[in-house]
């Protein structure tokens, strides 16, 4: 369906403009939040997300992918609004709250949807397109604020919830889809707009449910790609900074090299091409080595390059991974009730977050060498747990 691939890609690019990203932590102290204030409603955020895991993807599989992503656009324009006017603790919590239902919500049903819409054997080249788009649109975000808005944080506040905006009325675009089959032509998908198949039960979704968390191959390979997510997201979001620093770096040269960082996320589109070349097996025994050895490279380095060459390396293995993720967990699920089956990947990915984001944090705190280097171990940790689930 190019209809529901157009409209959710141009989703992903105005959901991609925040234009606050560089400086959502300045934008919460500006307002009076404390550090501590700010990991604690993150703490409560990941908390309510994984509570609703389960529900929301029993809920898609009931009401249709096209309803719950308009209902939670709706509600994640809803949360842009209450950040951008928000002055205190708790119109803060209350905007993460928000954005937990709105997350878990989308969890797998904007990916499901995708899958579905797409051609045979073209998924992960659509998944590529879809990331990029939200690269894009992040880069854009970030080139007006810096150009344009400056220190104007509200005004940045207020960008996004047009940009949010936008993006929920582009949800009324979609059209539904269903199952229909294994494999799928463009014929095949045109015969399937129509209402999403609504007669499981919630007993049948409970089962099916439990059977992925049973299954060896699924919770392997979730596992792994969780492990691997999450050192992405610690590396590239909250330890780069503090490497830069103790690389001797400048506040000018880290906005520049943060540009950039963005920029390279784009190579998420050469995904498929690449699987396609190597295999998947290959391709993510690539990443993950590259993304474990640039940790250990970080953990042991304070030169300026070489950090700057770590951090990227690590981001670019992982916007190459996100589309081979997407389409093999997708591949995966022989369940009709695609997005509660979905749902248990991304339990596996929430309760991996917190207990990394913990740890990670901890030991940080006291040293960020070896945080770094354990983030390496685990990437070895998530290679083997990737190998073992395809040879199950």
């Amino acid at each position: 369906m190019k209809r529901n691939r157009f409209f959710l890609y141009a989703i992903s690019f105005f959901q991609g403009m925040v234009f606050y990203s560089s400086v959502a932590t300045l934008y919460r102290r500006q307002a009076g939040l404390t550090i501590g204030e700010i990991m604690l409603i993150e703490s409560l955020f990941l908390a309510a997300a994984l509570l609703l895991e389960l529900p929301w993807g029993m809920a898609a599989d009931r009401i249709g992918y096209r309803r719950t992503i308009i209902f939670c656009g709706l509600l994640y324009a809803l949360s842009k609004v209450i950040f951008w006017r928000a002055w205190t603790f708790a119109g803060f919590l209350a905007e993460r709250l928000l954005l937990a239902v709105v997350v878990s919500g989308l969890s797998g049903v904007s990916e499901s949807m995708l899958y579905l819409s797409s051609p045979e054997g073209r998924s992960q080249t659509v998944f590529g397109i879809y990331e990029g788009m939200k690269t894009a649109g992040l880069l854009a975000a970030t080139m007006i604020y810096a150009w344009f808005i400056g220190d104007n944080y509200r005004m940045a506040g207020f960008l996004t919830v047009i940009s949010y905006g936008i993006a929920a009325a582009l949800g009324l675009g979609l059209a539904e889809v269903k199952e229909c089959g294994e494999k799928r032509t463009e014929g095949e998908l045109h015969s399937a707009v129509e209402s999403h198949s609504a007669g499981s039960s919630f007993t049948e979704m409970i089962r099916e449910f439990r059977d992925a968390l049973g299954s060896r191959s699924f919770l392997l390979l979730a596992v792994s790609f969780a492990v691997f997510r999450e050192v992405g997201q610690i590396v590239t979001v909250f330890f780069n900074q503090l490497q830069y620093v103790r690389a001797g770096l400048s506040v000018s040269a880290i906005s520049l090299i943060y540009m950039f960082m963005i920029l390279s996320g784009l190579t998420g589109v050469l995904s498929a091409p690449m699987a396609k070349r190597l295999k998947p097996l290959p391709m993510g025994i690539l990443l993950f080595a590259v993304c474990g050895f640039s940790c250990m490279v970080l953990a042991v380095t304070a030169n300026p390059l070489l950090s700057v060459t770590g951090v990227f390396l690590v981001h670019i293995c992982d916007s190459l991974m996100i589309p081979l993720k997407n389409r093999m967990e997708n591949e995966a699920v022989t369940a009709d009730n695609r997005a509660t089956v979905l749902s248990a990947a991304a339990l596996i990915e929430d309760l991996t977050a917190i207990a990394m984001d913990w740890l990670m944090g901890k030991i940080a705190g006291v040293c960020l060498g070896a945080a770094l280097f354990l983030l390496g171990a685990l990437s070895a940790v998530g290679l083997v747990l990737y190998v073992r689930s395809q040879k199950n």
